[in-house]
């Protein structure tokens, strides 16, 4: 499982320069981090343009195998300047296209962050109480 890691990322990447090639009239720029070892891969994402550098965020990758064996995938996004995040799991099954659940990926992440009421360590109810 975990030397799917980069070759999912590059599909992450050619789906996001796919379904928006020119970003705020610029290009994306792109950074990975593998740990093979510990099945971890990051993949952070800016644009470059004319008014410079604008980070995008990151996904990061954890690849491990569940009780019975069965390898899966967990796809963790995360929005520069927001603090909800969303969170992906990809289990392996005869039948899963990897490159269909890149594009999965990408495409929820390029929607951006989730909105909803998020609990925060002060507040561990609110969510509770916003739902009634």
């Amino acid at each position: 499982m975990h030397s799917r890691l980069l070759s999912f990322l590059s599909d992450i990447e050619r789906s996001l320069h796919a379904d928006d090639p020119a970003p705020d009239d610029g290009s994306w720029e792109t950074s990975r981090t593998v740990n093979y070892h510990l099945g971890l891969a990051r993949l952070t994402l800016a644009v470059k343009s004319a008014a410079g550098l604008t980070p995008r965020g990151s996904i990061l990758l954890q690849g491990y195998q569940l009780a019975d064996g069965t390898p899966c995938l967990k796809a963790a996004m995360a929005w520069h300047g927001s603090e909800n995040s969303g969170v992906r799991a990809i289990y392996s099954k005869p039948d899963l296209n990897w490159t269909s659940e890149a594009r999965k990926v990408a495409a929820e992440w390029m929607a951006g962050p989730p909105t909803g009421v998020l609990a925060t360590e002060h507040e561990p109810h609110a969510a509770l109480a916003a739902a009634g």
